[in-house]
């Protein structure tokens, strides 16, 4: 395993794009022997979705570590590509915001490059004793990495699996306040969600993007 200087974790986008350049080139200042993981849902709701995915590829591109996972409204929309009775759900979360940041009229009408994009995000990722997820695991199965649904759309506060019990889990999916993602962070709690809304700005306690650095504990947020 190659060995690298800070690990980062940065929870739900949501097409907020300024946010997202700010703490990724201004705040962490990332590194090519930095690795960051990205937790999903960077679409939707927020009006820079292109933006959004854009960046990502050209930090991959320009060969920083990054590892974008799949998130719920990444897989809301591959849905609504497959099949056009899928539309409806997707368009309830987002998804004519989606559309227009991308400038376009229909989902058929995405890129090639951006669909396989979409389809080559990981469910989940492992570095040493972290694990990385939008959602959650299902706690209560043999092989909790075996059920897709649960990666994409159940949160859990805790686990008692064998295979996950001593792990760190970072998360996101589930918004909550800043004050409550830090205080877990703060506390070593072993489930960590940094969904802290970005995108909800008008309710209080929300509104940042968050990144963690999982060695040092420290907490960036803008």
């Amino acid at each position: 395993m190659t060995m690298i200087n800070r690990l980062f974790a940065i929870g739900d986008i949501h097409g907020c794009f300024d946010s997202l350049k700010e703490l990724v080139e201004n705040k962490i200042q990332l590194q090519k022997d930095d690795k960051l993981i990205l937790l999903g849902d960077y679409i939707d709701r927020g009006d820079k979705s292109k933006e959004v995915v854009d960046f990502i590829i050209e930090l991959s591109e320009n060969g920083y570590d990054v590892i974008p996972l799949l998130g719920n409204h990444e897989a809301m929309l591959l849905d609504a590509f497959e099949d056009e009775k899928n539309i409806s759900k997707w368009f309830q979360n987002g998804g004519y915001e989606t559309l227009r940041s991308f400038g376009i009229n229909s989902v058929k009408e995405f890129g090639i490059n951006y669909i396989d994009f979409f389809r080559q995000l990981k469910l989940y990722d492992e570095y040493e004793n972290h694990l990385f997820v939008h959602a959650g695991f299902n706690d209560e199965i043999y092989n909790p990495f075996a059920d897709n649904y649960h990666m994409i759309w159940k949160c859990r506060e805790k686990y008692t699996h064998p295979k996950l019990i001593d792990k760190i889990i970072l998360h996101g999916h589930c918004a909550i306040p800043y004050t409550i993602s830090e205080d877990r962070i703060r506390t070593g709690n072993p489930v960590v969600n940094i969904d802290t809304g970005c995108v909800y700005g008008v309710h209080t306690g929300y509104g940042r993007l968050t990144a963690l650095e999982l060695y040092s504990r420290d907490i960036y947020f803008v």
